[in-house]
């Protein structure tokens, strides 16, 4: 492993961890491994957090209209805590890092990347969740902007197994020049 890292985890929270119109089962699945790089190096991880409004017209767009069909997700009626990362990650923060978003993507407002830019960052590691949402986001943003990315496949999860399949497949064919994908284990050795 050359150049600088961080490891970027991806909406570790839990809202999507405990029983809520969101929940990603497999989170539980994948959380050890995750939990073992983020303690490996606390320092080097940011996590992300998907933060909703407050109510469905403080968005713009299509944004309003997804948060009408999940009202129940904004934080008008979610209980605020449910928006904090799962206790495991949280316990890492400092010296690990948050970095809140209201969208599927870290990188619309250009703060995230500002900030990795100043640190010199090349390489992300990627893990959580959902695949095929919040990660795939996260994948092709980095990817857009010239970042190397490592996604660790048994540390990212999905709310279903073929759109997460269908991700992995579709991230690590298309952007292979771009994006290796391997175990957390594999990575883990070589660091």
């Amino acid at each position: 492993m050359t150049g600088k890292w961080i490891h970027l985890c991806v909406d570790m929270q839990r809202m999507f961890s405990e029983d809520t119109p969101w929940h990603v089962a497999w989170m539980r699945e994948v959380s050890p491994e995750i939990v073992e790089l983020a303690r490996s190096h606390p320092e080097k991880t940011v996590f992300t957090r998907f933060i909703p409004p407050s109510r469905p017209e403080a968005l713009p767009g299509m944004w309003r209209d997804y948060y009408e069909k999940w009202r129940m997700m904004t934080t008008e009626y979610l209980d605020p805590q449910l928006v904090d990362l799962v206790p495991s990650l949280k316990a890492l923060v400092p010296p690990a890092r948050i970095f809140d978003k209201m969208t599927y993507s870290p990188w619309v407002c250009g703060r995230l990347h500002g900030l990795l830019s100043q640190e010199g960052v090349e390489t992300l590691v990627l893990t959580g969740g959902e695949t095929d949402v919040c990660v795939l986001a996260a994948a092709l943003g980095a990817i857009d902007l010239g970042y190397r990315v490592i996604l660790l496949k048994d540390a990212v999860c999905s709310g279903t197994d073929d759109t997460h399949d269908a991700s992995l497949e579709l991230l690590g064919g298309r952007f292979s020049v771009q994006l290796a994908i391997m175990t957390t284990e594999k990575f883990l050795s070589e660091v």
